[in-house]
């Protein structure tokens, strides 16, 4: 059983808290969204009101990416949003963190820098070679216990999320805690029970599939964005030659094969886009499926009307959906109409759960609420949901007594 920060006395305590707080940023690190760094505030909080002293880990980016950058703005924002002093340290477990955490006094938090700084953090270990990296080696000794509220990286096996919990006392965060609670019961809520799976992810979203209904948690599975277009060509559809060469280039190949085989054996189950919107001289057109244009640059953009009142009966339907990934190209206004659809119709059923990642910030930037559950984690809450088990919660599960 896991333990919680309801079971830690935590006064006086030197606490090293992993959070996931990596947020989009502009060219020069700015911050553009601060909602990850405010998801876990409650966690943060309740650990320095009752005098903790908190060492607090993260990543920021991809090496290479263009949000690979410092951590900094992210600690000048918790200073902001917290009643208690926030420091900063360009060093993520050298001598001057260390010696930051030697240095704080009870209620005080000092952010270290972005775990990915680090090349073994972007390595995946088993919990016990993982304890042996230099950052649990070099951070371990000056820390009391560990604490894991990073639900969104929790399906990573990286050194900053396994490797700890195998040395030290360890606890499950409040956001970490609360999205068990909700992800992992998910075979309790009321049925008709949905899937709506978009986005850009096209294999885990057939893992997904798959596995919901296989395991018979699914009645329906609708799809949408480059997932609805791999099913349409699995299904020997035409998506035009814009969309078809996109899957290719992308190497899905494999995709629509697994998709063709989901098609014959839970087809009756299984929905896909009947039209599509493209973009033709900066106006939106829409299309049946199989009048795709053969033009290159002319892609599926967005679901169309058509699409959109069948999926839409569905969710009316519906007393659970699961939404995970856009409908389409939501960051243009013009092809924002599917993905605002099929969301406003998902949060009006009796228990609707939002997978986070792309879905949770398309929800954000189309100002759509009323959610039963967002996530903080897109591929954590997939991998959950179709009943993966989360090497985070894995080592947590395993982890010495205090």
């Amino acid at each position: 059983m896991i333990a919680t920060l309801d079971d830690l006395d935590a006064a006086g305590t030197v606490v090293g808290l992993r959070v996931d707080i990596n947020s989009p940023v502009d060219a020069d690190g700015r911050l553009l969204d601060d909602s990850r760094i405010r998801a876990h505030v409650g966690t943060i909080s309740s650990l320095l009101e009752r005098n903790a002293r908190v060492a607090l880990l993260a990543h920021q980016g991809r090496p290479g990416g263009d949000s690979f950058t410092t951590l900094e703005p992210h600690a000048d924002r918790l200073n902001e949003l917290l009643d208690a002093p926030v420091e900063y340290v360009d060093e993520t477990h050298g001598t001057s963190a260390r010696a930051a955490i030697a240095d704080l006094t009870d209620g005080t938090c000092v952010v270290l820098e972005n775990t990915r700084f680090y090349s073994e953090e972007y390595m995946e270990f088993d919990s016990a070679d993982a304890a042996t990296t230099h950052l649990v080696e070099r951070l371990a000794p000056v820390l009391d216990v560990y604490v894991n509220d990073a639900f969104a990286a929790a399906h990573r096996s990286q050194p900053s999320i396994v490797g700890f919990p195998h040395v030290l006392p360890s606890y499950a965060g409040q956001v970490m805690e609360r999205e068990l609670a909700v992800l992992d019961d998910i075979e309790s809520t009321t049925c008709p029970r949905t899937y709506v799976l978009g986005g850009a992810k096209v294999s885990g979203s057939i893992d997904a599939a798959r596995d919901v209904l296989e395991r018979d948690l699914a009645d329906t599975v609708l799809t949408a964005g480059v997932v609805g277009n791999v099913f349409l060509v699995a299904d020997d559809h035409d998506v035009g030659k814009a969309s078809t060469d996109f899957i290719y280039d992308q190497g899905y190949w494999d995709e629509i094969d697994r998709a063709a085989a989901l098609l014959e054996e839970y087809g009756d189950r299984i929905e896909y886009p009947r039209d599509v919107a493209v973009e033709r001289n900066g106006d939106r057109v829409e299309l049946p499926v199989g009048e795709m244009p053969p033009a290159d640059d002319e892609p599926a953009m967005d679901v169309g009307t058509e699409t959109l009142a069948a999926y839409e009966e569905i969710l009316e339907e519906s007393e659970t959906v699961i939404l995970n990934g856009p409908a389409g190209v939501y960051e243009n206004e013009t092809f924002a109409e599917g993905t605002q659809s099929l969301y406003r119709a998902a949060a009006t059923v009796e228990t609707s759960i939002v997978g986070g990642g792309d879905t949770a910030s398309a929800m954000n930037a189309l100002g759509i609420d009323g959610f039963t559950h967002v996530s903080t984690g897109g591929g954590a809450a997939l991998a959950l949901l179709t009943g993966d088990t989360l090497p985070a919660v894995c080592a947590l599960d395993n982890a010495p007594v205090s």
